[in-house]
Parts: structure tokens; sequence; C-alpha cells
């Protein structure tokens, strides 16, 4: 691996830093209406200006609002762009994931049409895949799409999605739907776009143990979509949501929640049994080895990434290493941090609590990252089949009709 810029790289990073240095953010605004805190107005205004300097989405093409850049110049906005206390950003699912499914299948009208407000931070999507019965396995949906019935072509969309993150503000997204019950369940889907605020789309906020609702059921009721909103061929919707899905491990693949470094600092100033330092106990400090060789290893294997990146190439499934390790960890991590505080482990209170209550958002939140973008199981399928390349599970439903499928007992 190569962890030095390039002369271009290096140029690239001196420019941005000098953008980001007279236009970002040096304060975080308050108004805290978004999930996790921050300000929907501020986050929207930082996504216009970077979109009018050809940074909020680099690598796309001039002619859709990007700059044509490369992959690498990417990883180098964000990582300069870290540093700064930039508002939340609400947009990640609607440029990472669903616009450019819709770029990629999408007619030049609907992409004219809904790329550049995306861009601009005007409108906000998400993806509607997951079901209540489904789970992990996008291809079991059962929300159904039929035709009208009456000549025009249109379709009928009826059903439930679940744990559909930001569907409370979005204004438009992308489902998957069940258009041929007598096909396998992975040869009878359809993808479409739909219109969030059509009246015959319920969402309801569901309430986290983290104390959020990022998360949202989603119910719908004959919602009529025209045929131009469908993306992809009829029942070819499974390719069209491979597309969502491999954005979608490497957007939530990255770091969240306090980190070893966090729990050191405060280990250090933590009293235990005897008195001393609770660093000084050898639980602990095999507890720190073990998180910072992950951390490490996650490390190298993001810069692998970005090296790929750097020369052109393009990263394989092993993205999904990041949030089977990453997740794990961030359990763990809050569950000892949270023990280790003793009496102000209760206290789930940010003016309290060290670090604002950090470890104990990381423990409530953490069994919900190791679901969402794919459960553990689900990711290491991944890494075992594409990755070490072993013998497949055998899946017996492969070729069985979706109506013929047994469901409950």
């Amino acid at each position: 691996m190569d962890f030095n810029d390039s002369p271009d790289e290096a140029a690239y990073r001196a420019q941005v830093k000098a953008w980001l240095e007279a236009n970002a953010p040096k304060t975080r605004a308050g108004d805290d209406d978004l999930e996790g805190g921050g300000s929907m107005a501020a986050s929207k205004a930082w996504q216009a200006k970077k979109a009018a300097a050809g940074y909020a989405q680099i690598t796309w093409p001039k002619e859709w609002g990007g700059s044509g850049g490369t992959p690498i110049q990417q990883v180098i906005f964000n990582q300069e762009e870290a540093g700064y206390p930039i508002p939340g950003n609400p947009f990640q699912i609607g440029l990472g994931m669903c616009v450019p499914t819709v770029m990629t299948f999408a007619d030049d009208a609907t992409k004219t049409r809904f790329v550049g407000p995306a861009l601009r931070g005007e409108e906000i999507w998400c993806q509607l895949f997951s079901e209540p019965s489904g789970g992990s396995d996008v291809a079991a949906a059962r929300t159904k799409a039929l035709r009208a019935g009456d000549g025009s072509g249109d379709w009928l969309i009826s059903g439930q999605k679940v744990w559909t993150t930001g569907a409370q503000f979005s204004d438009f997204g992308i489902v998957v739907c069940r258009t041929d019950p007598d096909a396998p369940k992975h040869q009878g889907l359809t993808m479409f776009w739909v219109d969030m605020r059509d009246p015959g789309i319920e969402v309801k906020p569901i309430h986290q143990m983290s104390g959020g609702s990022g998360f949202n059921e989603v119910f719908f009721t004959d919602v009529r979509v025209k045929d131009s909103q469908r993306l992809g061929a009829v029942d070819d919707g499974w390719k069209v949501s491979l597309v969502t899905l491999m954005n979608e491990r490497l957007a939530v693949g990255g770091p969240s929640g306090a980190g070893w470094a966090q729990f050191l600092a405060v280990a250090r100033a933590i009293p235990g049994l005897d008195g001393a330092p609770v660093l000084k106990d050898q639980a602990i400090r095999e507890k720190l080895a073990d998180w910072y060789v992950a951390t490490e290893g996650l490390k190298h294997t993001r810069n692998r990434t970005m090296t790929a990146l750097s020369r052109g190439q393009t990263p394989g499934p092993e993205s999904s290493i990041g949030k089977v390790v990453s997740a794990l960890q961030m359990q763990d991590l809050g569950n000892t941090a949270i023990e280790m505080l003793d009496q102000y482990g209760i206290l789930n209170d940010p003016e309290l609590a060290p670090l604002q209550a950090a470890f104990h958002w990381s423990l409530m939140f953490a069994p919900g990252l190791r679901i969402a973008g794919g459960t553990d199981e689900i990711l290491k399928n991944i890494i075992a089949e594409r990755v070490l390349g072993l013998p497949g599970d055998i899946r017996v439903d492969k070729d069985v009709a979706f109506k013929d499928m047994p469901t409950g007992r």
C-alpha cells in the first residue's frame, strides 16, 4: 500500500484545504431538528455551497453537477472536510445509493428532473427495501406492484417497508416491489421511484432504545405510480437493487461512536476498586489491545481501498469487512465502558456522563448497526464466498416460485 499522496493528489489536497478554510463553518449550527442533532437548514446550505463549487459529488460527470473527478479526490475531500464542524448529512442515502440508481436506470427526463436538486440539497431521498417478514433478505419483498388495469399502464403499490432511514423528512424514495409471484423470488421484483408526499404513503417513526427515531415504518395503500417511474425492466428489480446495495455497503462501513482512544482517556481518569486508575486493570488493558489491533486493521483495510481508488481500480466485496468489525467493536466497547463507569453507567445524561454519554449511545445504537446495511451473518457470507472463495450456502428456495415458498407455521 502507498500511504503518500501523489504529486497530483497533494496539489488537489492543497486546493481543497484552501477552499474549506475559506468556506467551511467554524462552529456547529443549533436548532436540532435532525436525527443525532444538527440543523436541516444548515445542512442544506452547506450542501448547496459544496454543489456550487463542484465538491458535492466529485466523481459525478460535469453534466450532472459533479466535477468529473476521481474516487481518490472524493476521499481526499472527505478527509479534509472531517476536520470541520460541518452540519449533519441527511443527503447521504440519496446521493450515495438512490440517485446513482436513478442515474443508471432512469430515462433522461427523470435524471434531469432529480439529479440536480438532490445534488444541491433541495430534495432528500430514502431507500425502501427492508420489510417485516424479510429482514436482510431483500429478495423476500412482499410489497406488491400490480397494473392498475384501466389501460393507463400505471401501477398500484401496496404493502409495508420498515427500518427506512430518513423517511420522515424525505421527498422521494426508491422502492422494490413484487410484480410476479409466480417467479422465483429474485426474478419477480421491479424497482420504482415514488413521491413520499403521496397521500397513499404513511410514515411512522420508530422510537429506538438509543433515544433516536431515525428509522421508520412506511405503509403503501394503492399508491399509483406511472410506468415512467419504473427503474429498469419489469421483473428485473434484483439487478437494479444490487447497484443500490453495493453502494450501501460502502456507505455504512465506516467507524462511528466513541472509540478505543476515548475509552483510554476515560480509563486513565476513573479509579477502580483499589483506587488506582482502571487502566491498571489487566483485563481492561487486554480489551484495549484487542480494540487497537482491530482499529488498525480497519484503518489499513480502508487504506487498501484508497490505494485501489488512487490507481483507478474498483474495490471489491471486501468492503463488507468494515461494518462487521466496527459494529461489533462498538457494542463491545460501549458495554465495557458502561460497566467501567460504575454508578455513572446508568446515567444516560450528556451533562453528567463522560464524553456527553457517548458510550451510552454506542451501546444502544450498535445492535441496530449490526443489522443496518445487511446483518453480520449476511456480510460474513459475502466475505466467505466472494473474498475467501469458500463454498456457498445451500439455497433451497432459489428456483421455487415466490407464491409457493412456505411462510410461518
